[in-house]
C-alpha cells in the first residue's frame, strides 16, 4: 500500500524563534513536545492529517547519549545541523500500519538507515488537556544522500482524532499539497522514494521525478527546476539530496497575501504561488497555492 505523506521535520537553531517566524506566517503552533530522547518540537497541525515538525534541541546531553545508544532519528539530526547548520528541512516521514515491516524491506534493500526507534512522548491540547503518544519509526538513507533521509511512522497510540483547533491557521492552510527535494541528478534518486512509499510508481518531470502518494505530491527537482519554480539557486555544489520547498493548500490565496502583508513579511508572487523565502526558524521555501 502507497504510504501516505504523515509530516516534515524542520531542524531550528531555538524552537521559541520558530514559534514567533511560524506565527508571524500565520500558523497556528502546538505547545511545546518534548521527546525522550533530547529534542523538542512545536507542530503544525493540518486538517489533512499532515504536519510539520520544527525540531530544536532541549538537551545536547541527552541527544550525545542517545546517540550512543544507537538512536538513528537523533544522529541524523546532529549529522545534519554539523553538515547544512541549524535550520533547515532534514527528513520526511510517511504514514505506516507495519513499520516493523517497512524496516525489513530497507535492509533487504540495503537501504536501512540503522535501527528501529520505539518512543513515547506527550502532547497538550489547547484546553490543557494532555495525552500520549507512542510511534514506531522505520529508516531509509542513501549514502549518496548525507543531507536528507526517509522514515516511515507508525502510531502505537495515537494522539486524540479531534486537532480541530490546532488546524485552524490563520494564513488559510489546510495541509500539504507538495514537498520538494532537489538535486542535480534527481533520477538518481527515484528508487529511494519508490522504497520509502512503497510503490513502483513514479513519474519524469520536465526538470526531474515525482511520485504522487496518497495526500500529496513528492517532487525532486533541478536546479533549473528550483529556478524555474521557486526563483531559487541551488541550495548546494554537491550530488546530494536535499530538502527544498512545502507546498500547502489554502483557502484563499488573498487571504494568505493579506496576513503576510499585515505581519511585515515579505514574499513574491510565482506561477499562482505566494512564495516566502526560508528564515532563521523556518528552514524552507514555504509556498502557498489555493485550491477549491
Amino acid at each position: 500500500m502507497l504510504h501516505p505523506l504523515d509530516h516534515v521535520v524542520l531542524p531550528v537553531t531555538n524552537i521559541d524563534l520558530a514559534r514567533e517566524r511560524l506565527g508571524r506566517l500565520g500558523f497556528t503552533v502546538a505547545a511545546e513536545g518534548r521527546h525522550p530522547f533530547g529534542t523538542v518540537n512545536a507542530c503544525v497541525y493540518f486538517a489533512d492529517k499532515t504536519y510539520l515538525e520544527p525540531l530544536g534541541v532541549a538537551n545536547a546531553k541527552e541527544c550525545e547519549e542517545s546517540v550512543r545508544h544507537g538512536n538513528v532519528f537523533v544522529a541524523r539530526d546532529q549529522a545534519f545541523r554539523f553538515r547544512c547548520g541549524n535550520d533547515g528541512f532534514s527528513a520526511a516521514a510517511f504514514s505506516t500500519e507495519d513499520a516493523d515491516a517497512d524496516h525489513a524491506h530497507f535492509v533487504r534493500a540495503r537501504k536501512s538507515g540503522g535501527a528501529m526507534l520505539e518512543f513515547s512522548r506527550q502532547i497538550k491540547m489547547p484546553d490543557g488537556s494532555q495525552s500520549t503518544g507512542t510511534f514506531k519509526l522505520a529508516f531509509a538513507a542513501d549514502l549518496r544522500a548525507p543531507d536528507f533521509f526517509l522514515f516511515d511512522c507508525q502510531r502505537i497510540n495515537a494522539f486524540p482524532a479531534d486537532r480541530s483547533a490546532l488546524e485552524k491557521h490563520a494564513n488559510g492552510a489546510t495541509g500539504i499539497s507538495e514537498i520538494v527535494l532537489s538535486a542535480p541528478e534527481p533520477e538518481a534518486y527515484g528508487s529511494f522514494l519508490q522504497l520509502a512509499l512503497s510503490t513502483t510508481e513514479i513519474g519524469r518531470t520536465p526538470f526531474g521525478v515525482a511520485i504522487a502518494a496518497a495526500n500529496a505530491r513528492i517532487s525532486v527537482l533541478s536546479p533549473e527546476g528550483m529556478e524555474a519554480y521557486f526563483d531559487s539557486a541551488p541550495l548546494t555544489v554537491d550530488k546530494g539530496l536535499r530538502g527544498s520547498a512545502i507546498v500547502f493548500r489554502t483557502t484563499d490565496l488573498a487571504v494568505t497575501e493579506a496576513l503576510l502583508a499585515d505581519n511585515g513579511m515579505p514574499y513574491t508572487r510565482k506561477n499562482n504561488r505566494v512564495l516566502v523565502k526560508p528564515a532563521p526558524g523556518q528552514g524552507a521555501i514555504f509556498a502557498f497555492e489555493e485550491t477549491r
